[in-house]
């Protein structure tokens, strides 16, 4: 299967997603009862990422044109183990791969095996040979190479596992921002996505912000009100109520708009329904420290614009690890 063809079947499968069918909107569905977190509208969002940032053909020929992509006349087998944090987040591993001209082997997680399955099985329609560059599997053996995301618990597993090939490891990450007081309220309502879309379960996701001292919080919480409808999510509300709890029992300081918790604290991991915060007094220092930090994914209105968080283009690799360019070097 040459490049054009590939990207051929790309255009085919952005066109499927945009028509929306019947069919496409019933397997939405089921996977949105299969995991509460999935809500449709969070499904929809993801999937007009991909329709927007991903398949656009002129895109497509931009980003690989820096790269040796030919027809590899022996295509290696990559395995993939997918994450599932939030809707098809493992659709960019699978692009990369397929545009690279190699096979993949995918390992979908079980909080997301229903949308990418289904897509992958309309390619098959369209071309048969979609099935040998693209197959779904419970356990990965036999391959050249590994892509596998996941917690830094499993990636200690995956290291040892994978640890005599070529493989990118991604771990636990997270996104920051770094806030001067400065901010409009229509940025602020750009940070509130940034924090709350896919109810902050992914690494782009802001789980902490850097304010300066005495910084007014009032209009940082009147920004979060659109997303008080969480608190009539059940496992969101469970998650609110479980941290709140946490915050009443120890007596400690902490803000609210009755949906989305504000709390002083170093780590830069926040739980769910919750927004740790840290004061400082020299920016750059904390600029500084943050760009040597593993854990950190992106840092808003610094690495990117306010807004954008959850809105990935095609180079903007997971753990800032160039799928690409590994893929090309195999």
């Amino acid at each position: 299967m040459k490049l054009q063809n590939r990207i051929e079947i790309l255009r085919k499968l952005r066109d499927y997603l945009i028509n929306n069918s019947e069919e496409w909107q019933q397997v939405k569905h089921t996977a949105s009862i299969h995991n509460g977190w999935f809500t449709p509208s969070f499904i929809d969002l993801s999937i007009n990422n991909i329709i927007e940032r991903y398949l656009d053909e002129n895109d497509l020929h931009a980003w690989i044109k820096d790269y040796s992509i030919i027809d590899p006349s022996s295509p290696k087998n990559i395995g993939i183990v997918m994450a599932g944090n939030i809707p098809m987040v493992g659709f960019h591993d699978f692009l990369s791969v397929f545009i690279s001209g190699h096979y993949q082997t995918i390992k979908l997680s079980e909080k997301d095996n229903q949308l990418l399955k289904h897509l992958l099985l309309k390619m098959y329609e369209w071309d048969s040979k979609m099935k040998e560059y693209a197959q779904f599997a419970s356990l990965l053996k036999g391959c050249d190479a590994y892509i596998a995301t996941g917690s830094n618990n499993s990636a200690r597993y995956f290291e040892q596992y994978f640890a005599k090939y070529p493989s990118i490891i991604r771990k636990n990450r997270t996104s920051i921002a770094i806030l001067d007081g400065t901010e409009t309220n229509e940025y602020l309502e750009k940070l509130s996505d940034d924090i709350h879309l896919f109810f902050g379960l992914g690494c782009r996701n802001v789980t902490k912000i850097y304010v300066p001292e005495e910084y007014n919080f009032i209009p940082l919480l009147q920004s979060f009100h659109q997303y008080k409808y969480f608190a009539d999510h059940h496992k969101y509300k469970n998650n609110y109520d479980y941290n709140l709890s946490i915050q009443l029992m120890n007596n400690r300081y902490y803000m609210t708009n009755e949906s989305t918790l504000l709390v002083e604290n170093d780590s830069l991991f926040s739980p769910i329904s919750q927004l740790n915060y840290s004061f400082y007094n020299n920016k750059e220092s904390v600029i500084e420290n943050l760009k040597i930090q593993e854990d950190v994914q992106c840092i808003v209105g610094l690495d990117i614009p306010f807004g954008m968080a959850q809105k990935p283009g095609l180079k903007d690799y997971a753990d800032g690890i160039d799928t690409l360019d590994f893929l090309s070097k195999l």
